[in-house]
Formats: structure tokens, sequence, C-alpha cells
């Protein structure tokens, strides 16, 4: 690993459980104008200062917003995106000289596995991991099994899982972002299979916030090497709450009984 890949890695990770907590901020271009970013320099503003680690931004956001916050949390640059009307096929619109000249610790890209445009999709991937390794520039990709040759009711499956995040490892990504499988047995194969970085997406809000805490407690029982959320953290009434909350469980392994003391308000 280069000397910068592993300075960037280490304002990623905590450096006592060698863990991360990222909010991604992508939605915008992936889902639309969602409620709680619509004024996104104020909820941004919210997020970083309540201590979250790291953020995930696309670049016009980045540019524009993220300048106040640096020093204060890790930039995650986002250089792909789906959109409301092709859900299934992430593509490319950054590259990684973008990614350093915003001074970001990470790029991101996205992949929907199991598309007729995997293939594409893949070759962007490698695309990038070659120009992030050669850079020094930590590499993320956010990698489901939500294409539609995948049927939805086998998309949570350790299998598909599995393969999206030994995918990533394959291509030369640092850290994999996916979806839980639904318990600590399944997801421990997917940690098993993928010899990188393995994270939790979020995915749509929650009901509640033990139901939040306990996927991430689970999650990192089972090995996962943090989470990235975003609906759960920008749409809670308790951003501060909420992010302490998942540091504790995610960094000091507390329970989610334990955790959940830290919300003052909200579900």
């Amino acid at each position: 690993m280069s000397l910068g890949k592993q300075i960037r890695l280490s304002r990623l990770l905590n450096p006592k459980s060698g863990r991360i907590f990222v909010v991604a901020f992508d939605h915008g271009v992936n889902r639309g104008v969602l409620p709680g970013i619509e004024d996104i320099r104020a909820k941004l503003a919210a997020v970083v200062n309540a201590g979250v680690e790291a953020v995930t931004l696309n670049k016009g956001i980045a540019s524009k917003l993220f300048p106040p916050h640096a020093g204060k949390a890790s930039l995650i640059m986002k250089a792909s995106g789906f959109s409301p009307f092709h859900k299934s096929y992430d593509v490319l619109f950054a590259d990684v000289e973008e990614a350093v000249r915003l001074g970001a610790d990470a790029i991101s890209v996205g992949i929907i596995m199991g598309d007729e445009r995997q293939p594409e999709m893949l070759k962007g991937l490698g695309m990038i991991s070659k120009e992030a390794q050669s850079m020094g520039m930590p590499l993320v990709a956010h990698i489901y099994p939500a294409g539609n040759l995948i049927p939805e009711s086998e998309r949570y499956s350790a299998e598909h899982i599995s393969y999206c995040a030994r995918v990533g490892a394959e291509l030369g990504v640092d850290i994999v972002k996916t979806w839980y499988t639904g318990s600590p047995e399944s997801f421990a194969k997917v940690v098993e299979a993928c010899p990188t970085y393995v994270v939790v997406a979020g995915g749509p809000k929650m009901e509640s916030s033990m139901d939040l805490l306990k996927m991430t407690y689970d999650a990192v029982s089972a090995g996962a090497s943090g989470v990235t959320y975003g609906r759960n953290v920008w749409q809670h009434d308790d951003i501060p709450g909420v992010i302490s909350a998942v540091k504790a469980v995610i960094h000091k392994e507390k329970t989610p009984e334990e955790a959940a003391k830290m919300i003052i308000k909200g579900s």
C-alpha cells in the first residue's frame, strides 16, 4: 500500500477501533431532493458538527459546501450515480483527479450487480481502481445485487451479498459498502469472503432508532468495519444523539440499549 493511501485511510478509520462511520449525502442524484436534505448546507453542517467522521458528497456539493468543514471530517467524493429514471445503472461522472483536487480522503463508485449492464459498470470500476491506486487514493465501492436479473426476494441473501463484496475486493476496492443480510451469522459469511473492509449501508429510513442500533451492533459483531448511513441520520429528529449512539456501538461496542440512552428525542 502506498504512503498516500495509508495516510488517507488513517484519516477515515477511527484510530482506536479501526472502524468507520460515514454519513452519505449523495441522494440528490440517485433519489432526488428527499425530505431532510432540501437545505443541504444546514444539514451537512449539523452532521459534521455532531462529530461524524466522514461524509460522502458529489463533487459539486463538495466544492461549494464542504470548505467550512475541512479538517473536521473526511471527505469521500462520489464519482458515479444512478437515478430515479435508471435505477439499476450507475454511471461514472467524476474521476480520481477531481477527488485529489477537492482534497478528498477517498473516492467512491456505485455498482449495480445482476444487471445487463454489469460488465460496463465493472469496467468503469476497474479503471477507477487503477487511477486510485496510482494516485494513492482509497477506493470505496457501493455494490448491491439490485439488478433486474436478480429476483427481489433473493437480493439480501448471503450468496448475492458475498458475491458483491468479493467482486469489490477482486477489483482493488479498499472499502466495500453493501447491504446487511439480516443476521450476524449470514453477514459473517460476507465478511469472511471479502479480504478488505466491509461496511453496511443504511438503506431506507428505519422504523425506530433501536432497529438502527441493533443492525449496527449485529453487523459489527459479525465483523463489519463500520457503517454508511444517510436517511437514518439526516432525517432523524435528534442528529447529535443518533450520531453519538451509532459511534458508541461502532467504536466502543456499546449495546443498542446502552447507546439508545444517548438519543433524547425522536424514535
